[in-house]
């Protein structure tokens, strides 16, 4: 996430400070220790099992590398084709210009960069795609670019073709939106994001500008960050244009953000699993039973579902994976890309799952995973994220595949 102050500048020194690399604790795999602001009653760590892949060569595909050149933060969708997946990625930690490439093969292979809108590198927070169809049956591609104001580019054509980014309205957010998800009324849409109060109406306060790397005379105005919000915003008409935000989640004493919303298995309830950015607690959890009208009140998730940027889907046999980045406060794989499989009944329980599973080791800090997770007709998951996977070497884009039952006879083998 490129989120608000404490984490801007947390992010910052995690590209140029080793003292922010992976500790020799982290690189062992050794379990942590609570951290000394730790202020949550739920337990730091979890008891579920780990099954571990990360080493699994065969299922890795790297997406896109460049010598010397960071690359982060995709996020991916899977056309109705069930063959074709595209993915956007920015050139840099979350700002930067935006990259885009294609995969006709089910994320085996991807083209090489594609042409993209001139003011695409203009981007200055994490791109996210997802698809929306509109009451007619109108399908199209739509992509979000955050900060102020929050811009969207559009394709009516799977993707052959983009419009430029241009604002959605008078008011910006961080990491938008980082969950679009249908309501049901045909072509209306309920999106996520958050923001801390610097970017919400934008501002005059110089020293919070954030400039565009790529695209020099792209600014865009901040206003103080004051405290974390999420919001929604509602589309009528298959995404193309969005109400005003609405805040629907705040903590006094944490830190609320990075919304990463699933159904229930019966479509009746939304849940939105929400990172927690001052470290203090455990991820939290809210819900809506009347399509997002209204939300109950955040309430701490167990620590095997504790981490960032939650994006969840249901299995062939019912049961969630759901996969984030490992900011658990005591675990043996802080840091890494990590996975979670259970049932939506732990999530509404506050029960543990079956198990967590480190997909790729992290090697350094936790400076990775903002994922796309797509489901194939045959049950396999197709995973795509950023991370430091080489040591020493800057972050690049790598997809891996699995479908639950293997990991279902990995758990069993180590039983």
């Amino acid at each position: 996430m490129r989120a608000p102050s404490i984490l801007s500048a947390f992010s910052l020194l995690l590209l140029v400070s080793p003292a922010l690399a992976q500790t020799k604790l982290q690189k062992a795999d050794v379990t942590l220790t609570p951290p000394k602001n730790f202020k949550s009653k739920l337990p730091p760590g979890y008891t579920i099992p780990i099954v571990d892949i990360s080493a699994e060569k065969e299922r890795q595909v790297i997406v896109d590398r460049e010598a010397g050149q960071y690359l982060g933060h995709p996020t991916t969708v899977l056309l109705e084709d069930n063959k074709t997946m595209l993915t956007v990625y920015p050139k840099g930690h979350g700002r930067g210009a935006i990259q885009y490439k294609r995969s006709n093969d089910t994320g085996l292979t991807w083209s090489e960069r594609l042409p993209t809108p001139k003011n695409w590198e203009t981007s200055l927070e994490v791109p996210t795609l997802h698809r929306v169809v509109d009451a007619a049956g109108k399908k199209r591609l739509i992509m979000f670019s955050g900060l102020y104001p929050i811009r969207m580019a559009v394709s009516e054509d799977d993707g052959a073709k983009w419009s430029e980014l241009k604002p959605i309205g008078d008011f910006g957010g961080v990491v938008t939106m980082s969950t679009v998800i249908s309501l049901n009324t045909p072509g209306h849409y309920m999106a996520f994001f958050h923001d801390d109060g610097r970017f919400i109406r934008g501002g005059n306060v110089e020293k919070y500008f954030v400039k565009s790397p790529h695209a020099p005379d792209y600014m865009c105005t901040t206003a103080k960050p004051w405290r974390f919000w999420v919001y929604t915003c509602i589309s009528k008409d298959g995404g193309l244009t969005w109400s005003m935000p609405a805040p629907i989640a705040m903590l006094p004493d944490a830190s609320l953000c990075e919304p990463g919303a699933l159904r229930s298995p019966d479509g009746k309830q939304i849940a939105v699993l929400l990172r927690e950015n001052s470290r203090k607690y455990n991820s939290f959890v809210i819900f809506s039973d009347d399509e997002g009208l209204s939300w109950s009140e955040p309430k701490e998730l167990p620590a095997a579902l504790t981490g960032d940027r939650h994006t969840a889907k249901y299995g062939p046999d019912g049961r969630l994976f759901i996969s984030f980045r490992d900011t658990t406060h005591v675990s043996p794989t802080k840091g890494d890309w990590v996975g979670w499989v259970g049932r939506y009944e732990d999530i509404v329980k506050g029960t543990e799952g079956q198990y967590r599973v480190r997909i790729m080791d992290n090697t350094k800090g936790a400076d990775c995973t903002y994922p796309g997770v797509e489901l194939l007709p045959d049950g396999t998951f197709v995973t795509t994220t950023y991370g430091h996977w080489t040591e020493n070497e800057p972050a690049y884009v790598v997809s891996v595949r699995f479908k639950l039952d293997e990991l279902d006879a990995k758990l069993k083998a180590k039983q």
